[in-house]
């Protein structure tokens, strides 16, 4: 169940509105600059992009899963901070707190001809870092939710989901670009209400994770 929530996350993270309108210009790198570049090409520069984030991502989840196992004698101090800073989260992204760290954005030239795979690995690892603000709501609840996990091999599971979550759409934007626009003008012009039911996905997790409840849910539906 938490895997499924943390994928659902990443997909939520990727028609945020500070990253899907930049989507273009990731392609146009993806594609060397061109919006009608190779596909193979394309591919693999989008699956060494996800895989560099992913990379990031999945060691931050082994230091929130290995704390979390250092900290479970505190466990009702971590689920209540955990879940208190995901309420928090849920709230900026519905717009009623402003968190200005969390509303920065990286801005991209989209005029680089020579991206391979490794250089596409390395702009994800630049992107994982460089974008964190931007994505931050939902990574910081995945990873709240891997430090109450308490294990590091948990961790890496979980943030694994999370990047499948956000990498898959990449991917398939890499492919689909030119099908998906109406998908995605249909997301944009609908950014509120989108931002509205995420946000308040995140207080309603952020709330089971501080009382507790979320354990008990997980166990509950891992028979």
């Amino acid at each position: 169940m938490e895997y499924c929530i943390l994928f659902l996350e990443g997909v939520i993270t990727f028609i945020s509105p500070c990253l899907l309108p930049m989507l273009p210009i990731y392609v146009s790198f993806f594609a060397g600059g061109t919006h009608g570049g190779n596909r193979r090409k394309t591919l693999g520069n989008a699956l060494g992009f996800v895989l560099g984030f992913t990379l990031v991502f999945v060691l931050l989840g082994v230091l929130a899963g290995g704390a979390g196992r250092f900290l479970a004698k505190y466990q009702t101090a971590v689920n209540i901070v955990s879940g208190v800073v995901v309420v928090v989260f849920g709230l900026h992204f519905m717009g009623l707190l402003r968190i200005s760290v969390l509303n920065r954005s990286l801005q991209l030239n989209a005029e680089t001809k020579n991206l391979g795979f490794w250089s596409s690995v390395l702009f994800g690892v630049v992107f994982s870092v460089g974008w964190t603000p931007c994505v931050g709501a939902f990574l910081g609840s995945a990873l709240m939710l891997a430090v109450q996990q308490g294990s590091a091999g948990k961790g890496v599971w979980l943030l694994l989901c999370y990047s499948a979550g956000l990498g898959v759409p990449f991917i398939l934007s890499a492919i689909l670009i030119d099908r998906l626009k109406t998908a995605f003008d249909w997301i944009k012009s609908h950014y509120r209400t989108i931002n509205t039911i995420s946000g308040a996905f995140l207080v309603l997790v952020g709330v089971m994770m501080a009382a507790g409840l979320m354990q008990r849910l997980l166990s509950a539906l891992s028979f």
